[in-house]
């Protein structure tokens, strides 16, 4: 692996600033190592190797020209194929949407644009990322670096598999129900499903500029990449209204001084934990105690049911979605999700109830934060399943389990940084430090005095066997 792939977002930015390299080089080797690994991975869909060429070599007539440089200027990134970046096919992983090129970037891809990075790629997710590992009848199967037979998780499984085998240090994806969060944890890298509505989001395809309630008040757009430190310099540079995202609101990155007080939880009511998952949680948990943070074991109230009020939610939606998209969707995906639209309908609970529910828990848990400022918990339950776990019906009340961390941040609208802290039996572990709404400052330092203690665990060369 050429050591410009090993090198943070960051470290490569001030490389390239100082003319310690050029862009040219970086772009480069990144291309080089999408040609070595992604035959294996295949993370990456389409490589802009031509644009990403064009670009970087103004980037470096704009450093030896002593202009002034973004904070990524000349660094390349990738984008998650349900992004809009403009000449490209926003495919969604649908075969019916492979030729559908947008016209015009995302406000993200617009803003990492601005800051210098250079797109190099497209990167795979599931159909209409409504699954938790990355599979579609487009691209195919996504696999984990660290394991050929294990997930890479989803939906932004081809980030995570990309930027964990040094495809690329930096990349966009999105989350409503972990799909930022459950590749890093699959992967071993980082993320940061920030705040609610922090960030903007927004596509020039009119079937997805007016989405159901469940993502109007849950997903978020949002970076990974290998370091914390990155994901702070990716927040500064994404965050922000855009008049096309009417949620979106411009809001400080930092907040008032608070107690440096973690709560952590190890243990779940009616959930088994696995004991890998438990011993990242210990690590992370000491790592903040030698940085100086008063750890307290802690829970904030009625987790579990934060996953039910998070499906119904999502049923709802579903249950929309699987009215106009049924026939370009696999038959395996379409069983599933109306499975899901059952198991949760309205006839369970009514929309008003989960609603009203949903209020009365962010109520509770912003009263939590007061005392516990950071919540340390699992990313995961339990160690990266196989390929296609999600699919198995019969199984679904193990994969709600598996959730059970990821769907609060969800339906609260919480920032949460997933965060590696090591490998057990050959596989990452990893947790969340979660925080209040807005304070995405704490959920980041809390997870960066992590990384410190314990290093990063990427990039790696694939294991194929």
């Amino acid at each position: 692996m050429d050591e410009l792939c090993t090198k943070t977002a960051g470290e490569l930015a001030h490389l390239v600033a100082t003319g310690a390299t050029t862009s040219t080089e970086v772009v480069e080797a990144h291309l080089a190592r999408i040609a070595e690994v992604n035959d294996h991975c295949n993370a990456v869909t389409r490589v802009l190797a031509d644009e990403a060429r064009a670009s970087a070599a103004a980037v470096d007539a704009a450093v030896a020209d002593g202009e002034t440089l973004g904070p990524l200027a000349g660094v390349p990134c990738t984008v998650k194929e349900n992004l809009d970046l403009a000449g490209t096919p926003t495919t969604q992983g649908l075969p019916v949407f492979a030729e559908l090129v947008a016209p015009t970037d995302a406000p993200l891809v617009e803003r990492i644009r601005a800051a210098g990075a250079i797109p190099i790629a497209r990167t795979n997710l599931p159909e209409l990322g409504l699954r938790i590992t990355t599979d579609n009848p487009l691209h195919g199967l996504t696999r984990n670096p660290w394991h050929p037979d294990r997930t890479a998780g989803g939906s932004s499984g081809g980030e995570g598999s990309a930027i964990a085998s040094g495809m690329s240090p930096l990349g966009l994806g999105n989350d409503i129900g972990g799909s930022l969060r459950n590749p890093a944890f699959c992967c071993g890298i980082a993320s940061l499903k920030p705040t609610h509505a922090r960030l903007p989001s927004y596509s020039a395809f009119e079937h997805d500029q007016n989405p159901g309630l469940a993502a109007q008040v849950m997903h978020a757009d949002g970076p990974m990449a290998r370091s914390v430190a990155d994901l702070r310099l990716a927040l500064e540079v994404l965050h922000g209204r855009d008049p096309r995202d009417p949620r979106s609101v411009t809001a400080p990155l930092d907040g008032p001084d608070v107690p440096r007080r973690a709560a952590v939880v190890r243990s779940l009511p009616e959930v088994d934990v696995d004991p890998s998952v438990t011993a990242g949680v210990d690590t992370a948990a000491a790592a903040l105690a030698d940085a100086g943070w008063e750890v307290v074991e802690a829970a904030p109230p009625e987790i579990g049911y934060c996953t039910d009020l998070w499906a119904h939610l999502l049923a709802a939606d579903v249950a929309d979605v699987m009215a106009v998209a049924r026939t370009i969707l696999s038959a395996e995906l379409a069983d599933v999700l109306d499975t899901l639209a059952g198991d949760y309908s309205a006839d369970s609970m009514a929309p008003g109830l989960v609603h009203a529910e949903t209020a009365r828990l962010a109520r509770l848990w912003a009263l939590f934060f007061v005392d516990h400022p950071v919540l340390v918990m699992p990313t995961w339950t339990r160690p990266q399943p196989m390929h296609g776990f999600d699919l198995d019906l019969d199984a679904r009340d193990e994969t709600t389990a598996l959730l059970s961390c990821i769907t609060p941040p969800n339906l609260l609208g919480l920032p949460s940084v997933a965060v590696p802290v090591g490998v057990a039996d050959g596989l990452p572990q990893g947790v969340q430090c979660v925080a209040d709404q807005w304070r995405d400052d704490l959920a980041l330092a809390a997870a960066a005095d992590v990384e410190a203690a314990v290093g990063t665990i990427t990039p790696i060369d694939p294991v194929t066997a």
